[in-house]
């Protein structure tokens, strides 16, 4: 093999590296961290811990509230609130399977949607709005203590989600 030939797959390959890493290199820029600190100097966390969430009156409320005040401001830090949030969540129980023996069913569905609108305390200007939807499934036996657990820990698990999804979707709101 001749030295022409060599140098010519060194400069294909180092071409072909180039190809790869380039797109990444030219939107580095473009790109910031949706937690980190935004070009007036003020950080998203901090904006998310300033928000007021008004109470929920249902056991599926009474969880989603938790996780939300968890999420905004995990800390415990004593924020004076700037911005206010309702959510309005809907529930549903669908029960997908039925045992063709017995007649009873053998799992079941909790659905959740939930529509918030979070706005500004003093000028009452809305800054986000939107809805999610989240569902969870659980068996069902014949045990009653063990289905009502069973459902309240559905709950709980669509609450964290619907939380997660309305803490992103304003944190995102919140860094433009």
């Amino acid at each position: 093999m001749s030295w022409h030939e060599q140098s010519g797959r060194s400069v294909g390959r180092w071409l072909r590296l180039l190809v790869a890493v380039a797109p990444g290199l030219l939107l580095a820029g473009c790109l910031h961290p949706l937690y980190g600190t935004a070009l007036d100097g003020g950080a998203v966390a901090e904006e998310l811990k300033a928000i007021e969430v008004e109470p929920i009156g249902t056991r599926f409320g009474h969880y989603l509230n938790d996780e939300l005040i968890f999420g905004f401001n995990g800390t415990g830090s004593q924020v004076p609130p700037r911005y206010k949030l309702v959510v309005l969540p809907t529930e549903g129980v669908s029960t997908p399977l039925v045992d063709t023996v017995t007649g009873l069913v053998t799992s079941a569905t909790v659905t959740i949607s939930a529509t918030y609108v979070l706005t500004e305390m003093g000028t009452g200007r809305e800054i986000a709005h939107g809805k999610v939807f989240t569902a969870a499934s659980y068996d069902r036996t014949s045990q009653r203590f063990s289905d009502m657990q069973a459902s309240h820990d559905a709950e709980q698990r669509d609450a964290r989600t619907i939380a997660d999804q309305i803490r992103t979707q304003i944190a995102a709101a919140l860094s433009t």
